[in-house]
Formats: structure tokens, sequence, C-alpha cells
């Protein structure tokens, strides 16, 4: 053991105090003979920092009260239980009893050196169980003690090689300072797992079932490879469950043999199992108080008879039951399955026993955990209601409601009992907040817009208020765009939102092909403002309408012009100024539905959107557009998630003899839509200028396989994920698909027919903000086709 010195004047002192801190338990009892006699005072020597309080306390007698040698030795004895005390020492002299003590140093503060596998909060936690941390007094063996338990957590993590030391550094007021330095070593390796026993499923399947496992190609990066106790105790239990899913109700595993080696750094796992017999369901049945709901309940249940026992169906069948009772006001309700085995026979009769409890009422709901965002806002998601039956599936929904909101990372509902009371509990809404400012910056490169930037401002809950509001830039090569926007989801009581928005717009389609015209260029410029309103109309249903002013600009060089003699100007944007001139003002009115049943807005496993939406434009710009998408999530056992999207726009002029404007056709390709191929790409191309026109009408269909990230669980923050992405882009009205110029861009096959694309993605929620990472490779491209095959997309959040 080592001590670091740094006061001259404690150094005495301190030595001292070790010295008699380590000779404690060797030194007797110091309580001098005497008869017994009236104390007329009590004096308390040597305290640094006790209280003398606290020794009176443990003193049999006052002042004028009868003090004897067995009393003296007793508070001898209790003074040194406290531990704070190297040495207690009791003498009497005429009637005063006098009690020199010597303190023990109070540790004040705990370093943790070299340690990586912990944070010193969990390790704070795990000494303050064998009596060692800070604010205690410093004992020779709850030291050793804790430098113990520090050894026994990094065994539990596999680091067998681990090492612990310790300083201690003396400070003013008899205090110490202890560091532990500790040596982790690296964790031991599984090099073998071993069966024995096992004659249905052979050792290869049963490793399968396991989370660590023996070294492979991805556990540098995974450490599944690496032991530990805790993985262990996981994989013997994942073991089980793969059995008791068979039917094996008489399966048993003992405890698992860890072997390892010499240099402590190798582990081999033996296991030896009794798989028994495989048991089918002879008879299902309830018990118990079924609160005259027989047959309903029977309905939960998920097994037939004449199936294999599964266990996980059992369990789900549980879970079920309850949540059913936990929908009447049963919040306690306990559902105990019971299977009775016959070996001789090979089969099972499974009982559950309903015990549904009392009925009973949420006295209370309290809001926990918000820091910034106001009480009001999570409270006006809450379905269930004060001093009414409890309804676990109104507590379910207002969990994802408030998930939904995206202004939290988690959010935990827990009940408890009131005291006193056998059918009242509290629930508990306890959120944990996230930022829901984003700053957001993203790069694109393409074969023909080459680099793009975008930016944005955008707070989901300014001021805590619930509110959003946001600017969004975006600029590249060729478009500009700047959107201001504020939603109020919450404009009236009853739940009406409304969306103010401004936004400006510059676009010209491109052709990379075509030289640089930035001077001479023609240009669509569009100034909007418009507001909507959405009223729910049922618990995930909810009604849009609005209405949106429009001014579009078009600026094309005169025919005849020197600009336009050296400026290749679509055609259809000639067409388009000819018929509608340069300048329209149009008002937009909008209405549409959207029902949203996801768990989550910020990384949703299940539910699904949908909406249905039309736009109506009145004024220089007749026409209508119609559109539908669907968005659907389904979880894959607990890690997995797929997504489904589609979407369809079809857009007409409401005269027969006006072309749809092609201000306002739909483009594809790129990120959102199609990925793999340019953005805006697909569909019909300009047979003047080769530009991507897009079209009045598109098809995206997507789907998704969501993965958590290796070595990171069920973290939903980190996932990467397999794409498969189609689409096309037509026009409405005419059965001709322009196809480009072969000059400017060259030719391309069947501009208007489907593309598809496949790849592979990373989305992370990082420190920084979301970042996104794809990569996509066309599947169908044709001739002439703009790829573009790896994207990303960084943000900040604040």
């Amino acid at each position: 053991m080592r001590i670091r010195r740094n006061l001259a004047h404690n150094k005495k002192s301190l030595a001292s105090s070790l010295t008699a801190l380590s000779l404690s338990l060797l030194v007797p009892l110091k309580a001098l003979a005497f008869s017994p006699f009236v104390v007329q005072d009590i004096r308390v020597t040597g305290l640094q920092s006790a209280e003398p309080g606290m020794v009176f306390s443990y003193l049999p007698v006052g002042v004028g009260g009868t003090f004897t040698e067995e009393q003296a030795t007793d508070t001898v004895q209790r003074l040194y239980a406290t531990g704070l005390f190297d040495d207690v020492n009791i003498s009497t002299q005429n009637r005063i009893v006098d009690i020199q003590v010597v303190e023990r140093p109070i540790v004040s503060s705990l370093i943790y050196e070299g340690m990586n596998a912990f944070n010193d909060k969990e390790l704070n936690t795990s000494l303050l169980q064998v009596g060692f941390g800070e604010g205690r007094a410093l004992n020779p063996a709850t030291l050793d003690r804790a430098k113990d338990e520090i050894r026994s957590q990094y065994i539990l993590k596999g680091h067998y090689g681990a090492t612990i030391d310790h300083t201690l550094t003396p400070l003013p007021g008899n205090r110490v300072g202890v560091s532990f330095q500790v040596q982790e070593g690296g964790r031991a390796r599984i090099t073998d797992i071993n069966f024995v026993g096992n004659e249905t499923y052979g050792s290869s399947t049963l490793r399968k079932q396991m989370v660590q496992t023996t070294p492979g190609y991805m556990t540098w990066f995974t450490g599944s490879h690496r032991f530990s106790r805790e993985g262990l105790e996981s994989d013997t239990q994942n073991l089980r469950n793969f059995y008791l899913d068979r039917g094996y109700l008489d399966f048993y595993i003992s405890e698992p043999q860890v072997s390892i080696s010499t240099d402590r750094q190798d582990i081999t796992l033996n296991f030896t199992v009794d798989e028994g017999n495989q048991y089918t369901i002879r008879k299902l049945q309830l018990a118990g108080d079924l609160l005259g709901l027989n047959d309903e309940l029977r309905e939960f249940i998920v097994q037939t008879e004449g199936q294999v026992y599964n266990n996980s169906r059992s369990e789900e069948t549980v879970r079920r039951i309850e949540s059913r009772l936990g929908e009447l006001g049963y919040a306690l309700a306990q559902v105990n399955v019971v299977p009775v085995t016959d070996p001789e026979t090979n089969q099972v009769d499974v009982t559950y026993f309903v015990n549904p409890g009392n009925r009973i009422y949420v006295r209370r709901i309290n809001i926990g955990g918000n820091v910034r965002t106001r009480d009001v806002v999570i409270r006006r998601e809450i379905r269930q209601q004060e001093s009414a039956w409890y309804d676990e599936a109104r507590l379910n929904a207002s969990r994802d409601r408030i998930d939904r909101l995206g202004y939290f990372n988690t959010v935990d509902l827990t009940q408890s009992a009131v005291p006193g009371t056998s059918d009242q509990v509290d629930i508990n809404v306890d959120v944990k907040e996230k930022p829901t400012g984003l700053i957001n910056l993203g790069v694109g490169y393409g074969s023909s817009d080459k680099l793009s930037f975008m930016g944005g401002i955008n707070q989901d809950n300014i001021f805590g208020s619930g509110t959003n509001l946001g600017l969004q830039i975006n600029t590249g090569r060729y478009n500009r765009s700047a959107v201001i926007h504020h939603t109020d989801p919450y404009f009236t009581s009853s739940g009406i939102s409304r969306t103010t928005s401004l936004y400006f717009r510059e676009h010209r389609p491109y052709n990379d092909y075509v030289y640089d015209q930035d001077e001479r260029t023609y240009k669509v410029r569009t100034y909007g403002f418009g507001m909507n309103f959405g009223v729910p109309i049922s618990e995930y249903d909810r009604v849009f309408m609005g209405a949106t002013y429009e001014h579009n600009r078009v600026t094309l060089p005169e025919r005849g012009s020197l600009e336009a003699e050296y400026t290749v100007i679509p055609e259809a944007y000639r067409e388009y100024v000819e018929h509608y001139g340069e300048s329209t003002n149009t008002v937009l009115f909008n209405v549409g539905w959207a029902k949203d049943t996801r768990d989550s807005g910020l990384a949703p496993t299940r539910g699904y959107r949908t909406s249905l939406d039309a736009v109506v434009g009145v004024g220089d710009l007749n026409y209508w557009v119609a559109s539908a998408s669907g968005q659907y999530y389904l979880p894959i056992g607990r890690s997995f998630t797929l997504a489904f999207n589609a979407s369809v726009d079809y857009g007409r002029a409401f005269s027969g003899s006006d072309p749809f404007p092609v201000i306002k056709n739909m483009y594809a390709g790129g990120i959102g839509s199609v990925r793999g191929y340019d953005g805006a790409s697909l569909g019909p191309r300009d047979p003047w200028s080769g530009d991507f026109l897009g079209g009045s009408s598109r098809v995206l269909a997507n789907m998704q396989l969501y993965l958590p990230f290796p070595g990171t669980n069920q973290d939903r923050t980190l996932r990467w994920f397999l794409f498969a992405d189609a689409g096309k882009v037509d026009t409405t009205g005419s059965s001709e698909c322009y196809t480009g110029n072969a000059r400017y861009g060259g030719i391309v096959t069947d501009p208007c027919d489907w593309r598809f694309s496949a790849g592979v993605g990373l989305s992370w929620q990082s420190p920084m903000g979301p970042l996104e990472i794809s990569w996509a490779n066309p599947i169908n491209s044709k001739d002439g086709d703009n790829k573009q095959q790896f994207q990303f997309q960084i943000g900040t959040s604040f």
C-alpha cells in the first residue's frame, strides 16, 4: 500500500492513524476498573469530524446518574462497533467520566484510475453494498472488501486478469482521498463451447441460440466472443427457452462449467443438458375468477389442443388476458400458467389460473422528468382520466401519443399503490427529454448536379410549448428554396392544429451536358403563403383543410434575342409561357385525411400511417392533384423492423384543352424517392434541351428492413438497414413520353418506365445530430439514366 503525503503537518497523525487502523482488532478495550459513582461531568476529547452528541448517545447514563464498570465496558464496545474510531479509552477521576477517542479518517473522495469497463457511479453503488464509500470511515476490513468487490465486478465481465491497487491521500480535517489503480487486462475470449446430453438438437443448433460465441469474422467488432458472467446467465436462459418453446417441459440444464487457461485469456464453456420428453397439449382450460368472461378470455389463448407445447405462446396468452383485464380496470390482475405433464403419454394439461384482484381507480397522474417541456404538453396527450377506472388500453395509447411527439428519448408509465387503499393507484409518467432543436447540414453528390448543399434550423418544442418553428434552406447548382413554417398542434383546446408557412422557391430544370448558363438562364420563381388546419375526428384520424396563395414567375429569354440564341431553353417551358403567361397568381385549396397508429415519431417499430390528399388550383392555373400515401411498420422479433412505404400522385388540368402546368410537375429520383438515381431525373426529358421535366403522375414504393447495429442490442438510435426502391414518373392526358435530346444529355430509353434500386444504409441519432448514409445500386437502369449511388446527410441537434 502506498501513501501519498500532500500535507507535511498531517504526516505524523496519518501514520499514527494507519498504524492504529491496521491493529485495531488487536487492541484491547480500554476501561479502567472502578467502583460505581454518581457522574458529575462527562468529557469527550479527540473528536475531529464526529459530533459530541453522537458519543453521548452511546452512554447509558448522563450527569447525575450512576456509572458502573460494566457500563464503561459496554460503552467502549458500542463506540468501537460504529467503525468510526481506531481507539476508545474511558477513564474516571473525581466523578468525571473522560472519554478519549482517536477517529478514523473519513473517505472524502473516490477516484478510479485505468478503469474503462465501468463508470464511477456503477462501482460507487457496488461499494456501498459492502460498506465502503464517500462519507464512510476508512476501515482496513471494508477497504479490503471494496477491492475484492471491484475485482468481482471485473470477473463478471470476463476480466479474469484484472488487478486492483489503492493509494491513500491525506486531506485536511482528518479526511482521506482513496484512489484505486486498476489494470483491467483483456477480457477472456471464448475458444470452445461444448454440449453433453443433447440428442434431438445438434451442438451447432444450440450454439446459435447463444449471444456469446467463439471468434468469428465479425466478433472483432461486436465483442460477442468475449466472456462475461452476465452473458453466460443470459445464454443459459436462452437455451432453456429454446427447449421449452419446443415442448420439452422436463428439460434441465446444469450449472455451466467454465474452464480458464493458465494465462487467464481463454475460456471453454461446457453445458450438460437433459432434454427429457416432448409434450403435446391434451387439454387447455381456464380456472379461477373469470368475471363471467369465460368465452371472451378463451379467445386470447394462442395455442390449441394437439399442438406441441410452446412456452412463449403460453406467456403471450398470459399477457393478452392480463391486458384485457387491465382494460376493464383490474390493474393488478395475475394469470398463472400451470402445465401438468403425463410422462406416460407425453401429453400436458395446461391450466390458466386467473386472479383479477380488485378493480382499480386511478387517483392521480404524475408527470416527471420534463425539464423544458410544460406539463400541459404531456398531459393533453394522456387518454387515461384521473378518478376513473384504470384502463390499460388508454394508458398504452397515452404512452404512444407522448412518444410520437418526438420530444423524448424514453417514455415510461408506471403505477404505484396509494397507501392505505386497496383499490387506488397513481400513474407516474417519466420522460427523458432529448434535444428538439435541429440544425441540419446536408451534402449530396451526383453525376449531374455535382455538389449540392442544404441546411436549416428547426425547433419542434419551442420554449417547451409543444409548438414547432422552422426555417429550411436548400441551395444547389440549379435549385434554391427557403421555407419558414410554424405549427401549433393545439391551436384550440379541442386539439385542432394550425400550420402557417411562407416559402420561396427558385427552380431551373437542368442538364449537365448543356454548358453553364447561369448568366443567361431561364428560371421559375415561386412565392407563397398558406394556412392549414387539422381537425381530429378520432384517436388516430385527422382531417386537414387549408388554402395557400401562390405567385409564380417564369423568366425566359425572348425569342430572337441574343440571349435566346446562346441559351438552350426547354420547349415545354416555352409552351407553358405561351399558354399561361410569364406570371400567374393562384389560390390552392387543399383537403386531406390522415390516420396514424405508429408507436413512435422518432423510430417507429409498429403501426401505420395512411393519408389521402387533394389540391385544387383556382385562378390563372386551374388544375387538381390527388395523392395517397401509406407507411406500415412490422416488428420482426425483438430486433428487426420491416417498413413499407408507397405513394401515388395524379394531376390533371380542369380543361381538356389546357396542358397540366409544367411548373407543377412531380419529380422522383434521389434521396426520399428512388435512391441510386440522380435527383429529379426520372420521367420525361425535354426534346429540345434534354432537361428533366418531371410529370403529372408519380408512383413510388419502398421496402426497408431495419436491423440493430452489431453490438448495440435494442438501441433504436443506431441502426443499419437494407432497402429496395421503385418508382416511375409519367404524364397524364398524353401517351407521349419525351426521351430527351441526343446532343444535350442523350436519348433515354423508356424514361417513363419503372426504375428500381436496392442498397444498404446506416441511420444514427448521433450527438452531432441525425446522420444517414446510404449506398444504392440501380437495378434496371437504362441507357441515358443519370445515377447517384452514394448519399449522406448529417445534422446538429440543440
